[in-house]
């Protein structure tokens, strides 16, 4: 990905500023896609549509006038729709088939245009952070939700929305630190994602109408 005027006395050469940047770019679409998928398309595809950023050739696409308004048209609806409570975790359930491919993908075409054992390493290390990303943001939504205000649903979403533009900004402009807070974050994720599950399920269960009268004595 290259950066007119950036690249100057970093201190590193360019094939190895060059590395940094694709796998900074790969770790960005894996982990923005399990949190705003069509934020991180929209973004990117627009500064790469204005030049203000080369994606490689693998992510050309992203610059389409078409891919652009899709996903213009699903971050509109996402945007309010990550806003109602209840309505955002059912949002992310449709969507658990939707972002862990599409995080695969995008991590795949930061490494390459052909199909070659980067690609593939990189989609399946793509899907794996996408994965993680998506059902921690799903647990901890559903968590949420069980609080009747709709405050603390708001703060979460536009604090979502904050991290992954701040998330953006590093790994375009500050690849080894995005890189470092993201390994932090991902063992954030291996020790909070169970019990995040373990919370919700049991709110979901407090939440769930008692059995009947009638139900109870059939059991």
């Amino acid at each position: 990905m290259a950066f007119s005027g950036y690249r100057v006395n970093t201190g590193i050469a360019m094939n190895e500023w060059e590395t940094l940047h694709a796998v900074a770019l790969a770790s960005l679409l894996a982990w923005a896609s399990g949190i705003r998928l069509y934020f991180v398309i929209f973004i990117l595809g627009l500064a790469a549509r204005f030049q203000y950023v080369e994606l490689p050739p693998g992510l050309h696409v992203l610059s389409h006038d078409f891919v652009i308004g899709a996903a213009g048209l699903l971050l509109t609806i996402e945007f309010l729709a990550d806003k109602v409570p209840g309505l955002d975790s059912a949002w992310d359930a449709v969507h658990t088939f939707i972002r862990i491919p599409a995080g695969a993908l995008l991590a795949a075409g930061a490494t390459g245009d052909n199909l070659n054992a980067l690609t593939i390493a990189a989609g399946l290390l793509g899907g794996t952070i996408t994965a993680g990303t998506h059902f921690t943001k799903a647990g901890g939504r559903a968590a949420i939700n069980t609080s009747p205000e709709p405050v603390t649903n708001w703060t979460a979403s536009f604090a979502e929305d904050a991290m992954v533009m701040g998330g953006m900004w590093l790994a375009l402009f500050h690849p080894a630190v995005f890189i470092a807070l993201l390994l932090l974050f991902l063992l954030l994720v291996a020790w909070l994602l169970p019990k995040l599950w373990r919370l919700a399920k049991r709110a979901l269960r407090a939440l769930s109408p008692p059995p009947s009268a009638n139900e109870a004595g059939r059991g």
